[in-house]
């Protein structure tokens, strides 16, 4: 427990100070929830229709955004196969670094939803839900993205697979989160049934990502 807490604390650490961390993902959300009034103009009803879309397909694309590198470095510097040796069991090791990313990524996401609601009209409701559906679903796309990673470690430009790879995978978190979105708003659906599904995705993909990731980077180092 003791290496594993290591690694969390290095991990976010890393993420701060490379790449820009938490702010790199916020500031590409910031830029795609703006530009989308300049797409479609100035229908204030539009844009409070499309709003919890729009912000949930920012989500996803900005948590793409440091994937590529969460095995990259530890495969550049060596780190790697000291994991891949180490007495923790991978799985936990591979869940650990997860949980560290998300932390650095999808909990600012979290966080800046309902100040960038403000940008496409949406109403204190509709920022509460898409925020709450962002809760629950990005761990599923962090996690999801883990097997990207893992498989694209090894690779030159190995971000453009990642993103082949893990962009089909997350079509369910994204069609469940909109729908919880759209839910809280307009109904008829209650908003309590894709949320519900949304955080079974994300507990199925914190289940099965780590495995999926820990055998993957077995394969890729042997």
């Amino acid at each position: 427990m003791t290496a594993l807490s290591a690694l969390f604390m290095r991990d976010l650490r890393l993420a701060w100070r490379h790449g820009g961390g938490a702010l790199m993902g916020v500031l590409f959300f910031l830029i795609v929830v703006t530009l989308i009034p300049f797409a479609v103009g100035p229908d204030l009803a539009l844009l409070q229709r499309i709003g919890p879309a729009m912000l949930w397909i920012g989500a996803l694309l900005a948590s793409l955004l440091g994937l590529d590198r969460l095995f990259a470095v530890d495969h550049e510097d060596g780190s790697l196969d000291v994991i891949l040796m180490g007495q923790a069991p991978l799985e936990l090791t591979v869940l650990t670094k997860g949980l560290a990313h998300w932390l650095t990524t999808g909990v600012p996401l979290v966080i800046a939803a309902p100040l960038l609601g403000l940008l496409l009209n949406l109403d204190i409701t509709a920022t509460a839900a898409v925020a709450l559906t962002l809760l629950a679903g990005t761990p599923a796309l962090t996690f999801i993205g883990l097997i990207g990673a893992a498989l694209s470690v090894a690779l030159r430009r190995g971000g453009l697979l990642l993103a082949v790879l893990v962009m089909p995978l997350t079509v369910p978190v994204l069609i469940f989160g909109v729908s919880a979105s759209n839910a809280a708003v307009s109904g008829p659906v209650p908003f309590g049934v894709p949320l519900t599904i949304l955080c079974a995705l994300s507990l199925m993909s914190l289940v099965i990502g780590p495995f999926a990731a820990a055998a993957a980077l077995r394969q890729d180092m042997e």
